[in-house]
């Protein structure tokens, strides 16, 4: 077409104008030829390009991991549905957030600092893990690999292309494991124990850091040769534990297993407990792989050899304790917490009547029966109470009770067994024949309080019994009769007959009180021939009625000494006992007075004392109530 313009114009001849033809036609035949090339190319390209996104779009929707496209903005461009059911989102809902809104906050700066180095041109692809927000709040660990896309001409980034994988179980797996390897540590650690494991593939042993710790080296210092720690062990433990090795190495003992001293990088010695295994053997039976451990039990070892010599001691305390219960004199009985009875000496076997053999082991009521002497009441052996503070027990006046019915004064102590944290244990009862000490000590009482002559209460206790009886009538009332009767011609008994003649007629007088009067009432000898009585039964008028009886009796006593004849009498001052009567020696006073006046008025009367009133208005005793007959 432009020749055919321009070569009329240029007036070219007939040749010019064909060759200009052809020429054109040859360029035109060319540019159709390059231009359909050129639309051949753009279709396979389109092709191409759609053939490639379908398989983009394809992967991406198929992928079994999450895809996100994401914006430089961080806004979510577009997601795959592993991805969205990964955080439990539609693919609307979820790109219509951010990545900022499903991460978690703790891990948002590494997702901004990955973007940013991006922008800049820093990376240009990236590798991390951080957790994500589920729609429900609970967060989920997911691993990041990804690309950033750039502009071809200018190499600015448009958006971020994104894998998420799914790693939470794995991270929960991996933290149980975490967490299962510190305890592990940590219980090795705290029981001192180390870890040695022996591979001959890889060139010998190898020590947990606990292990050359507990030995004073480094970490690694000690790896390697397979035989080292054998050289390290203390001269006297080598044979043995080498033996011990050989045995296992041959297969004759399922496992390894001594306590042995081992060399501190320091010099001193540290007991080991070493137990190991062999785990791998190759066809010919020879050691490839065992695995063990080492516990330090020094403090062990320190402390039995502490409870060794403390039991040596112990032993011999325990004999010598045994050979002094043993020889004692006292009876030992000894009990558990359950009040079974654990020891006795020979001593308890005697006053029991038991043979230990018989005994041990028995409830502690069929050997030993304890009760009180005057109340006949068993003497209870109880625990202390916890708030109690333990203290012995001591009884004086326990009988024991045998089985045979037989019975046996004893002193018995009773004691609390109490270990170190202020349990009860048990019972210590110490015990001793006490028949002669108490019999003894009866008849001191009874002479203390009675007359030797004539077995009448002497003047010192008639003395505390009067005190009280003044004392009950002060506080209740009451009223009773106080004697004073004295003897009549009992001189003359003495001087013809001598003191024997006047002690055998003291017996038969007091003989003669106990008959007249009643059981109640208290009879006692002053001194020489004067007695006193206590008329403790009857109103104030039976006082003169058993005066006069006394008085009777003692005259009709029918007495002789070497075939003489002697006949007394009696004189008998009365005074009440009761409220306002005053003290005792005013009232024996006054009953004295009394009897001096019936001694007066011609003996063998009775004689009543004046109330208070009466002597002070009048100032003289009466006359004496009547004669003896």
């Amino acid at each position: 077409m432009t020749a055919s313009v321009l070569l009329p114009a240029l007036e070219l001849g007939t040749d010019a104008l064909k060759i200009c033809l052809q020429i054109s036609v040859a360029v035109t035949a060319v540019t159709l030829f390059v231009s359909a090339l050129f639309i051949r190319k753009i279709i396979d390209d389109r092709r191409q390009i759609a053939e490639s996104e379908q398989r983009f779009r394809r992967a991406m929707e198929d992928s079994a991991i999450g895809v996100a496209i994401v914006g430089l903005d961080g806004r979510i461009v577009q997601a795959n549905p592993a991805f969205a059911d990964m955080l439990g989102y539609t693919r609307a809902e979820i790109e219509a957030l951010t990545f900022f809104q499903i991460t978690h906050p703790d891990d948002l700066q590494i997702g901004r600092e990955t973007m940013t180095s991006l922008k800049e041109g820093k990376i240009h692809s990236f590798h991390f893990e951080k957790r994500y927000l589920r729609k429900d709040g609970t967060p989920v660990w997911a691993q990041l690999a990804g690309s950033v896309i750039r502009e071809e001409e200018t190499g600015r980034p448009l958006y971020l292309v994104s894998q998420i994988e799914d790693i939470d179980a794995r991270k929960q797996a991996e933290a149980r494991i975490a967490e299962a390897e510190d305890r592990w540590n940590f219980a090795l650690t705290s029981a001192g124990q180390g870890i040695w494991s022996l591979d001959m593939r890889r060139g010998g042993t190898t020590y947990s850091e606990t292990w050359v710790k507990m030995l004073g080296y480094a970490d690694g210092e000690l790896d390697g040769d397979p035989d080292r720690w054998l050289t390290m062990i203390h001269p006297d433990d080598q044979e043995r534990v080498a033996e011990a090795d050989r045995a296992h190495l041959a297969g004759e003992t399922p496992f390894f297993e001594a306590e042995f001293r081992m060399r501190h990088k320091d010099g001193r010695w540290v007991w080991i407990l070493d137990r190991g295994k062999a785990i791998e053997r190759d066809g010919g039976g020879r050691l490839i792989r065992a695995i063990g451990s080492l516990t330090d039990i020094t403090e062990r070892k320190e402390a039995e050899a502490r409870l060794m010599v403390s039991a040596a001691m112990l032993a011999d305390e325990k004999e010598r304790l045994r050979v002094t219960l043993q020889s004692i004199g006292d009876a030992v009985i000894c009990t558990d917490a359950a009040n079974r009875i654990t020891f006795m000496n020979p001593v308890a076997e005697k006053l029991t009547g038991v043979e230990v053999g018989e005994a041990l082991g028995k409830q502690l009521g069929h050997v030993y029966w304890a009760v009180d002497e005057e109340s006949g009441q068993k003497i209870a052996l109880s625990r202390p109470s916890t708030s109690e503070r333990p203290h012995c027990d001591q009884n004086t006046r326990a009988v024991l009770v045998r089985r045979d019915d037989t019975r046996c004064s004893i002193r018995q102590v009773v004691s609390p067994i109490m270990n170190d944290r202020h349990e009860f244990c048990g019972l210590v009862i110490v015990f001793q024949d006490f028949s002669d000490a108490r019999a003894l000590q009866r008849q001191l009482a009874y002479a203390a309080a009675h007359d030797a002559l004539t077995g009448l209460a002497n003047r010192s206790s008639f003395i505390r019994i009067m005190e009280d009886l003044v004392d009950q009538c002060r506080l209740n009332g009451g009223e009773h009769q106080f004697m004073f009767v004295d003897l009549d011609h009992f001189k003359a008994v003495n001087d013809t007959g001598g003191h024997a003649a006047g002690d055998a007629l003291l017996k038969r007088v007091a003989d003669a009180l106990r008959n007249v009067l009643g059981p109640e009432d208290i009879v006692a000898r002053l001194g020489g021939d004067e007695f006193a009585v206590v008329l403790k039964s009857g109103a104030a008028a039976h006082g003169p009625i058993a005066a006069r009886s006394i008085i009777d009796a003692i005259g009709n006593l029918d007495f002789s000494w070497d075939g003489r004849p002697h006949s007394i009498g009696a004189s008998i001052g009365l005074a009440p006992i009761r409220a306002g009567c005053g003290e005792v020696d005013e009232i024996i006073a006054r009953a004295d007075a009394a009897c001096y006046a019936a001694k007066a008025a011609g003996r063998g009367c009775v004689s009543a004392a004046p109330d208070e009133d009466e002597i002070s208005k009048v100032g003289v005793p009466p006359p004496p109530l009547a004669a003896a007959s």
